[in-house]
């Protein structure tokens, strides 16, 4: 099949740059292994979170994730296991774990987030899209002095960056959020912030992006590629050779193999979280609300509410870890008044794509002139979704990018 643009992978990276490519009138085919929003992009916490413009590598992340290795129901968990990938990958996730890397990648998140929030606000209303699109910020919220003391330093670190929040005391916290738990002892409310239900505003943009004239096929699996002097000439399928002028390779936890097969080094771990969904109790929390001390979240969806959470590295497994489930169940009732009788509840699980320094992949490859690279978001994929598709648009289109792309370099480790 001969397209302009083969884009790999449906979730909300891939579409978006489907929908912003359609729309400038490029002959655009999206493939995906699966079904669009079949991965991360399905069951994540549906926050759009400029506030929450920290990479993960920071002072102190990886001496904390080691004193949790053999707690199987910690927020961060690493499974015990000799991979080498995943001992080069720590090695250098450690040289991020510092002030510096942290505050000069957060201005960059900061402003990728806010652009790809409003740009969810102008694809909302242009394709009337229903997706529980709600700006009613959010909440982080503590139980332990210990804690809202360490949280309120971290706010007065961020808004140092310019971000919108403020911090409240148990009074204050609980007159805004009356569904939180006796216990919680005040907190941050995050006002820049934003929630949707993921699955609905991608399959609303996939309808868009196809209305505008993009292919979108499912059930279609890279197999390997055809490469012929530093260029991609054939992508090959279960469904036969695809050939393209350029391929976007937006694949999330999957861009790391795939990119092998090129000889191209995309260091990535799998990050596995968890989610339960359960009908929306009454009454509800009218926001999202972070649970401090366990780094998981409640997050109202429509006629839902989702609790999420959890860092796992454990590889591409697709197990579910039950006690990591119920320790987001357990987290839940921790910090929020809920029925006594436990609904039934949707679990989910999928992996986040983490490169080493939290920074995301955006760019052409030096290696495959006609290769345009999109990943690596980590847990904010959702978040920072339609800019990046717009990026990838400017960039296929040799249009000078919206946003400065240093330190999402795609060849930065080799």
């Amino acid at each position: 099949m001969q397209t302009d643009i083969l884009i790999i992978g449906g979730g909300v990276i891939g579409v978006s740059s489907a929908y912003y490519l359609a729309r400038a009138g490029v002959a655009v085919t999206l493939i995906d292994k699966k079904t669009v929003a079949a991965g991360s992009s399905w069951g994540n916490a549906g926050l759009l979170c400029p506030n929450h413009s920290e990479p993960i590598p920071g002072p102190g992340v990886l001496g904390q994730g080691l004193k949790w290795l053999l707690d199987v129901e910690s927020p961060l968990y690493i499974k015990p296991r000799i991979d080498a990938d995943l001992i080069r990958w720590l090695w250098r996730f450690r040289g991020y774990c510092n002030q510096q890397a942290l505050d000069r990648a957060i201005p960059r998140l900061r402003d990728m987030q806010r652009a790809s929030l409003d740009h969810y606000r102008q694809i909302i209303a242009h394709e009337d899209i229903a997706c529980d699109f709600e700006e009613a910020g959010g909440l982080l919220a503590f139980r332990t002095d210990e804690g809202l003391a360490a949280g309120i330093v971290q706010a007065e670190h961020m808004a140092s960056f310019g971000l919108k929040l403020q911090i409240l005391d148990a009074a204050a916290i609980h007159a805004l959020e009356p569904t939180l738990h006796p216990e919680v002892q005040g907190g941050v409310f995050h006002q820049e912030d934003a929630f949707i239900t993921p699955h609905k505003f991608i399959f609303g943009l996939a309808e868009a992006a196809k209305r505008h004239g993009a292919l979108i096929l499912d059930e279609t699996e890279v197999r390997g590629f055809t490469a012929s002097g530093g260029r991609i000439t054939a992508v090959r399928t279960n469904r036969g050779n695809f050939h393209a002028r350029q391929v976007v390779l937006a694949a999330g936890a999957w861009s790391t193999a795939l990119a092998r097969q090129l000889g191209l080094h995309l260091p990535m771990q799998p990050a596995k979280g968890y989610s339960i969904t359960i009908p929306r109790p009454q009454p509800s929390p009218k926001r999202y609300v972070i649970f401090g001390e366990r780094n998981a979240v409640a997050t109202p969806m429509g006629d839902t509410l989702r609790f999420a959470g959890t860092l796992e590295l454990s590889g591409m497994s697709a197990g579910v870890n039950q006690r990591r489930v119920n320790a987001i169940c357990k987290a839940a009732r921790e910090y929020l008044i809920l029925p006594k009788k436990k609904p039934a509840g949707h679990v989910w699980q999928g992996l986040r794509p983490v490169p080493p320094d939290g920074m995301p992949y955006i760019g052409r490859s030096r290696r495959m002139s006609n290769l345009i690279i999109a990943t690596g978001h980590a847990m904010l994929g959702l978040s920072m979704g339609p800019i990046t598709g717009r990026l990838v648009a400017e960039l296929a289109q040799e249009q000078p990018p919206s946003l400065p792309l240093d330190g999402c370099e795609v060849d930065r480790f080799g």
